[in-house]
């Protein structure tokens, strides 16, 4: 009976060092996968190539409007605060992309 007693109290003891571990291993799972993305992003951001494109449209009191890729055809959302230079429908321009709340914006726009 002694027997019994004592190895239900030392596997409650172990219990919780088991927990720890897989608590630990856990978070460095996570720290290790926080890690690629950050360094994922840093790299995408450092070989990201400037795009080409025409102001499809640009509402300057409402300060958006929208950039038609050159070579893709897809149009891109443009807000005041991405601008370098003044633009206007028609301008060709370069521009890079970072992702938004509703997909990608255009962002340092600056004329050809």
């Amino acid at each position: 009976m002694v027997t019994k007693n004592r190895k239900a109290s030392q596997q409650k003891r172990h219990f919780p060092q088991k927990i720890n571990r897989i608590r630990r291993f856990f978070t460095l799972f996570v720290d290790l996968i926080l890690f690629i993305s950050t360094f994922a992003d840093i790299i995408f951001n450092f070989i990201s190539i400037m795009k080409n494109g025409k102001v499809k449209f640009f509402n300057e009191s409402k300060g958006f409007g929208f950039i038609m890729d050159s070579e893709t055809g897809k149009e891109y959302f443009v807000h005041a605060s991405g601008l370098i230079d003044r633009i206007r429908e028609n301008d060709e321009v370069t521009f890079d992309l970072t992702e938004g709340k509703k997909g990608l914006n255009a962002v340092n726009v600056k004329l050809v």
